[in-house]
């Protein structure tokens, strides 16, 4: 990396001062739930200014639109729901998504369960539905 170049936490650290309004303060507490969930997360920037958040392949991704942060599991359709986060992009084939809006509640638990899931999948240690 040359002495120009930030790392992918920095670029998500500017994403997030950037937008300077819910939406970033919303990534921005979904970024501490990703990271708190599993020291080991690592934190990637793709696709032109998109987080992603890895631990043994993809976990999720944090697109930020104008009236919706958007948590993108790559393999959320394997995974169970108890508390229903996913609400969008239900019909895929793998992915489920959560769409968060302006004054939404987050429910931190439930986001920490289903990220833990993600990796546990990721890992092979199968927390598919049963």
């Amino acid at each position: 990396m040359g002495p120009t170049e930030q790392t992918p936490s920095q670029r998500i650290d500017g994403r997030i001062a950037e937008l300077g309004d819910w939406r970033g303060e919303m990534l921005a507490r979904l970024r501490r739930v990703i990271l708190a969930a599993d020291p080991e997360v690592m934190e990637e920037w793709k696709w032109r200014g998109v987080p992603v958040w890895y631990r043994s392949g993809m976990i999720c991704t944090g697109e930020t639109y104008k009236s919706a942060v958007k948590a993108t599991f790559a393999k959320g359709a394997a995974l169970d729901d108890p508390a229903g986060l996913f609400n969008a992009s239900l019909d895929g084939n793998q992915r489920r998504a959560i769409d968060f809006h302006e004054g939404d509640m987050v429910d931190e638990a439930a986001l920490t369960a289903l990220v833990r899931a993600a990796i546990a999948l990721n890992l092979g240690k199968n927390p598919a539905r049963r």
